[in-house]
Formats: C-alpha cells, sequence, structure tokens
C-alpha cells in the first residue's frame, strides 16, 4: 500500500477556492481505481492550512492518479493560489495490528 500525506497552505484572500478545488480532487480521486481512502482537512490550528491524507493500492494506481489531467490540473491551480509551495510526502506501508504491535 502507498501512503500519500501532503499540505497546501492559502492566503486569506484563496482558502475558499482552494478548499473548493480540493474537495473536487477528493470526490473525483475516490472513484479512482485503486483509492483506498483520499481526504481533505482544514487544519484545527491553522484554518488557512489544508492537509491531506491518502491510501492507494499500489504504485501503479498512484502513478496513474498523478497522470490524470484532472489531477495535474488541480496541481497547478492550487499551486497558484497557495501562499507557499504545497508539499508532499509518499510511503510504502504494510497495515498490521495494534495486537502484534503488543507482542
Amino acid at each position: 500500500m502507498i501512503i500519500v500525506t501532503g499540505a497546501i497552505l492559502a492566503r486569506p484572500e484563496t482558502i475558499e477556492e482552494i478548499a473548493r478545488l480540493s474537495l473536487e480532487h477528493v470526490r473525483r480521486s475516490r472513484a479512482e481505481p485503486g483509492c483506498l481512502e483520499h481526504g481533505a482537512q482544514l487544519d484545527a490550528e491553522n484554518p488557512l492550512r489544508v492537509t491531506f491524507f491518502e491510501r492507494w493500492a499500489d504504485a501503479a494506481a498512484l502513478k496513474t492518479h498523478f497522470a490524470m489531467p484532472a489531477s495535474r490540473e488541480f496541481a497547478k491551480m492550487t499551486g497558484r493560489l497557495a501562499a507557499s509551495p504545497p508539499s508532499i510526502s509518499i510511503y510504502w506501508a504494510e497495515e498490521t495490528s495494534a495486537a502484534a504491535l503488543a507482542n
């Protein structure tokens, strides 16, 4: 599984548009093959920061997602609206249980 985290810091005059674009992007992404989870949240400490958490079945699904014209357009548009360059981190992950870690 692949986990993606990211954040966009908006300017006060762009937060509503970034939030709208993020919601559209999340809804579109959830329908893509291999998307296990995709969400965007407004940060409770900084209302100008939108954070993302995504889980993808495999690297091929994530590569397809990044190659989608709508995903590229989302990144381009939000990048222009952001106060600073958006951040993204990608992780390979394996699911486990709390019980497995307790032993």
